[in-house]
Order: C-alpha cells, then structure tokens, then sequence
C-alpha cells in the first residue's frame, strides 16, 4: 500500500443522514477527510561501543500526508542484552514508491531525542538520534512485513551501529477526521474518529520491589518507587480493551527510570451495576533506566482492576498486580490510581448513533529551549529538547494536553520527561491566532540532570498562529521546576508546530 490520499467530502453521506427529527443535528458537521494510516513496528540489531549487541524495538502512528508521503510519531527502546533502559522519542518522515499490486519500496528517517545507560565508554552527547532506513514490504490483507538496512547513530556521542539489517512489521488502517474549522458543531460518524482510542488516562502509584531486585552494580534495592504516567485505550466490545501505557518514576531516588507497555483486559459488571466493573488486565513492554536492573529491558504486567465509570463521563480506576522483569532482577508489587478521560467511543450503527460535538484535537512536534538546567556535578548550562505533543479540547475554552520528550542538544543525553495537564484558550482573535495559557505535572530524569525523585512540573503562556486549515505554529514562555524542594528551576521558551483535526466528543 502507498500512501493514497481520499477526501470524503462527498464520499460519507451516511455520517450526514438527517430527518426533521433531528433538531441538533439538522445540518450536522461531515467526516471532511479519510487518510491511510499505518501502525509500524520494526527491530534493528546493533552494537554498542562497549563491545556488547542489543536490538532496538520501535513503535511507529504514521499518516498520509499526500499520495507518497507520511510522518507520525513514535519511540524507539534496547530489547535485547543488558541495556534495558535506553529510549527516544521523537518522529518518522516515510516516502514509499509502489512496485507491484502488493509490493512496495520504503525509505524512512527518524529523528528522536533520548538515550540511558550513559558511561565513560558509551556516550549519547546531547542525546540526538538519527535512523535512516531503506526496505522492501509485501502487503497481505492489510498487514505488511519488510527487510531492509538501517544505521542508529547519535551523533554529538559515539553510540552509532554499522548499516545491517532491520525488520518490519505493520498494519494498515485509516485516519478519518472532521475540518477544525466545525470545532463546536454537531457530527455524527458511525466510526471512530481521530487515533482511534476512546480514552485518555491519567495514572499515579507506588511500586513496593521485593527482596530479590537490584541495582545494576548488584546491590538490594531498598524503597517505593512512585510512578506517573498515562495511559491511551480502545474499547473492543463492552469490558474487553487493548490499549498503551508510558510512566516514569517521580519518586524513590530512581529518576530516570521509564517504560512503555502495551495492555490488554477485561472487565464485567460488579453487583448488576453497569457503572462498577471488576476485571483484570495484562500487559508487556520495554522499561529500565533508574539504575534498576531491567536486564534487557522487557517487563510484563498482570494484576485486578476495579472501574466505576462516573454519570458524568469521566471513569474512576483503582489497578493492582506485579511488574517483573524477566532478564533482569527487578519484581515489584503495584497499586495505582487512574483518572479516564473519554474521547470517543465503540462505533455503533448511523441509526443508532447518538452523535456528538467536534472538537480539536492536535499532534504535534515540539523543541523547547531550557537555559539554566543544573545537573547532579555542580554546573549549570543550556539544554534542548524534543518532544511529541497531543492536546484536545474538552470545550472551546479548556484543553487537556500531553508531551513526552527528551533532551536533542546540550550535555544531558539520556534524559527524558513525560508531562500531562490542562490549559486555557482564548476565542480565535484577528482571525487565526489565539493565545493561552497551561500547567503540567509529570515525570523527568537521566542525563545527570538533577530533577530529585524525579517529580516536575511546567507552567507555559502561549501564542498559537493557524498556518493552514489544519496546521498551528504555536510559541511560548514558561517555567520548568521540581515539585519538590529547588533542585530544578529553569526559564524556558517553546516552538511547537501541530497537525490539528476535528474528533468527536460523544
């Protein structure tokens, strides 16, 4: 499949279907755009400079930006060896060329931030990472698998792979959204707009490790580790959910520590109440960093979870079990609490769909600029970072907003932050600008920064320019501190350019 570009302007009427009964929905917002998306994972062998070979394993949302082109958001993590740890975030440009009716010729270049593991002998510099890639993909019923070559390299360290082969697996699918410009109109869609997930979660707890877990110089790790991190998730049918997670450590003395898992569960109707579901949920993926010792960085997950869905929308959830690193020597018993923002919901039938309100949502690119970030030796300098951005109205006022990201430029290669929060807008003025306002809390550490436990918060006030229909350049001016005491405090400025697109509220 190449990326074929369709516009639905006309192609959806059933999205549209009115009847004089329908007041609100008398002349409804339509789908205004259907894109091919792709969720693209792939694994590249590599070796590290201190003689010992690792794989890293991505995770990839890539959309059409026209005929031939498409870019999206994704991470890359060390899944093989004792590098458990070492992430980046950052973005995949791909061009594909079409060969045959299922064949297709891809380069792609990612450019992401990140690093772990730092030592005298294996450096990240600023924490840049660079992976260009070349391969061949054979289409089969919506999924396709490829062989290529690819090099990772972090350019301002010594932590670079030769050319050598990677491997692709991926799985096609579509982006449908509504123009920005019907923010606050009704819609109906009769599928699921946007990324595709019903759900936005925001998760804090504590892990208790038992006896048996390390540090990675051997020693007994004593202490809780508190996480904070969030949580998307598609319902399947009603109980049963597959979803993402991503938390860092923001308490313990393990900042620095990161992971992202994916999920899946279920859960049924506690005491014949619909609202009150009792269930479980299990979940694998990558995780170290913190010195904790991850081995080579894959984590499974398992334990109950208890879901009251609230009258007004939001779902409250309490999650217990165990985390457990298989290679490594860390096992760590968990309770966390859980609030769950809705975003769409399971498709139903045109007839049956109730409908809903557009709003905006954006995905977007980030570099923030921190002047005077003080690190763990005494000195203070300068530090660029690089971050994926999501944010989505829950009204033409208020947002809710999420970045991820680590540091690209300066010394503090290897260290990553996770934040989520809220803002307020203002109502469009001269037309295509407005201006705002945002506080956020979350997750940081790595690179020597010195962050404390690892618990940070940011303030920011923001003016955003519409370039086009669906593209927003947004600057901003803020803060960025430590929860805690004043280990951390730093001026900081923000150039962000977003892709926005309507999605329903239901």
């Amino acid at each position: 499949m190449s990326f074929r570009l369709a516009t639905l302007v006309a192609l959806v009427p059933a999205c549209a279907l009115a009847t004089p009964d329908d007041a609100p929905f008398a002349n409804p917002a339509r789908l205004n755009t259907v894109r091919p998306a792709a969720v693209e994972a792939n694994w590249t062998r590599m070796k590290m400079p201190d003689g010992g070979r690792t794989a890293f394993a991505s995770l990839s949302y890539l959309m059409a930006y026209d005929d031939d082109w498409g870019f999206g958001p994704g991470f890359y993590g060390t899944a093989k060896g004792n590098y458990g740890g070492i992430f980046t975030v950052g973005f995949t440009g791909q061009r594909r060329w079409r060969l045959s009716g299922n064949t297709h010729l891809a380069a792609s270049l990612y450019v992401g931030a990140g690093g772990g593991l730092s030592s005298q002998q294996m450096r990240f510099g600023g924490g840049l990472m660079l992976r260009p890639e070349l391969s061949l993909r054979t289409e089969n019923k919506g999924w396709y698998t490829g062989v290529g070559i690819a090099q990772i390299r972090f350019p301002s360290g010594n932590v670079k792979s030769g050319v050598g082969v990677a491997f692709t697996v991926g799985r096609s699918m579509d982006f449908i959204s509504f123009s920005p410009d019907d923010a606050g109109q009704p819609g109906r869609a009769g599928r699921r707009s946007g990324l595709g997930f019903d759900e936005i979660t925001l998760t804090g707890g504590m892990e208790k490790p038992r006896g048996s877990s390390r540090t990675r110089g051997g020693t007994p790790y004593a202490g809780k580790v508190g996480k904070a991190g969030a949580e998307l998730r598609q319902y399947i049918a009603e109980g049963s959910w597959w979803g993402v997670e991503a938390s860092g450590a923001a308490k313990g003395g393990v900042d620095g520590y990161m992971e992202v898992l994916g999920q899946i569960g279920q859960d049924w109707a506690l005491f014949g109440s619909p609202r009150l579901r009792v269930g479980g949920q299990l979940g694998a993926g990558l995780g170290g960093g913190g010195n904790i010792d991850s081995g080579n960085g894959w984590l499974l997950r398992a334990g109950p979870t208890l879901r009251w869905i609230t009258p007004w929308g939001p779902s409250l959830r309490l999650d217990a079990g165990v985390t457990h690193a298989p290679s490594g020597a860390y096992t760590a018993p968990y309770v966390r609490a859980a609030l769950s923002m809705p975003l769409d919901r399971t498709p139903t039938l045109i007839g049956d769909d109730p409908g809903g309100t557009v709003r905006v949502q954006q995905l977007g690119a980030s570099v923030m600029h921190l002047p005077r970030v003080r690190f763990k030796d005494g000195r203070e300098e300068g530090v660029s970072h690089l971050a994926v951005n999501m944010s989505r109205e829950f009204s033409p006022r208020f947002y809710g907003t999420a970045q991820a990201g680590s540091a690209a430029a300066g010394s503090a290669g290897a260290y990553s932050f996770g934040l989520f929060g809220v803002g307020v807008q203002s109502d469009p003025l001269w037309g295509r600008m407005r201006v705002g306002a945002e506080w956020l809390v979350g997750a940081a550490g790595g690179g020597g920064v010195k962050v404390g436990g690892g618990a940070v918060t940011q303030a920011e006030v923001w003016a955003q320019w519409q370039v086009a229909e669906r593209l927003r350049l947004r600057a901003g001016v803020g803060q960025f501190r430590t929860i805690r005491g004043s280990d951390q405090s730093t001026p900081l400025s923000h150039l962000q350019l977003s892709y926005a697109f309507g999605t329903l509220q239901r």
